[in-house]
């Protein structure tokens, strides 16, 4: 029988039913840890054991140790904590906005996104935490009653925006998470067979029981707390780009930095989610609900966010040429022709010219080169980073003033900190936690799988519904 299907390529294959979603998925959080899982987190431990005892060393012997100088006062410490932050905005996009654009991809990845943006914001806190030199201080920061007389945070300043800017957006996304986690936390209580997971699974749903009312305020709180968050996705970065754009030094005064920056978050946010969620598809055995479909999408958003960003490139290039501006226009030709034009060109190589391969559809359908591609894109960022930051600095109106910024086992080491703790926060929740929100992939299964009931594919229950792309006959 021929059948030409009305629905769109199925989101969930492998014909599922509601209870295949509940076993497929609960399956890692109740069984035992796989031997990949365990060698993933010994290696990620000791990573964060050595990372923290770098940290601990940089703060016992202060930042001297790391290779700033008189010229360079914001290096690696900086570039990573806005190449941290912009990782952690796929999750808020794909959980708020996509979800008011009702777009039903989102659903089996959103949960690693949440994940991702909060361990990600959490690593790119302890940049500023480390930077500071004086952790026991960092309370400075707020605008708290003290008696130190007329000492008091500057309100004027884009890091006090910082403060609150980072610090609202960790709790909003935390909230969304969590909140996002009860119906399935519920689902492990009730399918929990130790007296201890049922007590704690149980404490952590908060009493959820299912019900249709329960079901209506999970909805409007997730409408509300998706209207709260999605101007965040814009104005984090956008503050975080003003920490550079509201100085006068020249390669940063520029009015183009806050959509530069959230385009360019967006690109590295969905880069890592790749990065992470092809993992997960492999190790867990996902395949049917992380599909090619997804990959496709996100690849989607990765070529034009990357696009963008090649545009802010081409265009602060313009801007310094039309400033008139001498000290503007020798900033960017010592970012392409300078002592660090290498660093100049690998971001221009992984973020502009990389994403374009997404552009044939053999490619962005492809696993292999998703991964591949997704890591030079985000090492691309982080080259953008360093480029803004270093480049900057490193010549500024006097050249006696001129040096160069050379990073030492400490500069990297605390790097390497940070991919611990977000690698080893990471792995614990894809083993405790379910990866995957079966709540939210429950409600697409009669819309985008496979096997659809009859009123909806207008084929007999239990038939395989041909693939519309290629409308291939019903066996």
């Amino acid at each position: 029988m021929h059948v030409t299907s009305s629905v769109r390529t199925p989101l969930v294959t492998g014909g599922k039913t509601y209870a295949d979603v509940t076993e497929d998925v609960s399956r890692q959080v109740e069984g035992r840890p796989t031997r990949e899982w365990t060698i993933a987190f010994a290696i990620s431990v000791v990573v964060l054991i050595y990372g923290t005892a770098c940290v601990f060393w940089t703060w016992w012997e202060g930042l001297g140790v790391w290779g700033l100088n008189k010229t360079i006062g914001w290096a690696w410490d900086i570039t990573n904590f806005v190449w941290w932050v912009g990782i952690g905005h796929a999750g808020t996009l794909i959980s708020a906005i996509l979800l008011l654009f009702r777009q039903k991809w989102r659903t089996a990845v959103n949960r690693a996104a949440e994940a991702m943006t909060i361990f990600a914001v959490i690593c790119a806190a302890s940049f500023i935490v480390m930077h500071m030199g004086r952790p026991w201080l960092a309370y400075w920061a707020l605008p708290l009653p003290n008696t130190f007389g007329s000492l008091w945070v500057n309100f004027k300043s884009p890091l006090v925006w910082d403060v609150f800017a980072i610090s609202t957006y960790f709790t909003v996304s935390l909230v969304f998470w969590y909140m996002g986690l009860i119906p399935d936390l519920a689902t492990i209580r009730d399918r929990a067979r130790s007296k201890v997971s049922r007590y704690i699974y149980g404490a952590l749903s908060m009493g959820w029981n299912g019900s249709a009312k329960t079901w209506a305020r999970y909805e409007y709180m997730s409408l509300i707390l998706a209207g709260l968050s999605t101007p965040l996705v814009l104005s984090v970065h956008t503050i975080v780009s003003f920490d550079f754009a509201t100085s006068v030094i020249p390669g940063w005064h520029t009015t183009i930095f806050p959509p530069y920056f959230v385009a360019g978050a967006i690109f590295s946010g969905f880069a890592m989610v790749q990065n992470l969620m092809l993992i997960i598809r492999v190790v867990f055995r996902l395949e049917d609900y992380i599909t090619v479909e997804h990959i496709e999408s996100m690849n989607k958003v990765i070529t034009l966010t990357g696009s963008i960003v090649g545009i802010a490139y081409l265009t602060e290039f313009f801007i310094a040429w039309y400033s008139g501006v001498e000290f503007e226009t020798y900033a960017f030709i010592n970012r392409a022709t300078g002592p660090y034009w290498w660093a100049y060109w690998a971001m221009m190589t992984c973020n502009v010219i990389s994403p374009q391969l997404f552009w044939s559809r053999t490619i962005r359908r492809s696993v292999i080169w998703t991964f591949v591609l997704s890591v030079v894109v985000n090492i691309g960022m982080w080259f953008e980073r360093f480029v803004i930051i270093v480049t900057s600095l490193h010549r500024d109106y006097l050249p006696s003033s001129w040096a160069m910024f050379h990073p030492t086992l400490f500069d990297i080491s605390d790097y390497i900190f940070s991919f611990g703790l977000f690698f080893t926060l990471f792995l614990l929740f894809s083993k405790f936690l379910p990866v995957v929100n079966m709540a939210e992939v429950k409600t697409i299964i009669k819309s985008s799988s496979e096997k659809l009931p009859k009123s909806v594919s207008g084929v007999a229950k239990g038939e395989r519904v041909a693939n519309p792309t290629f409308n291939k006959d019903v066996e």
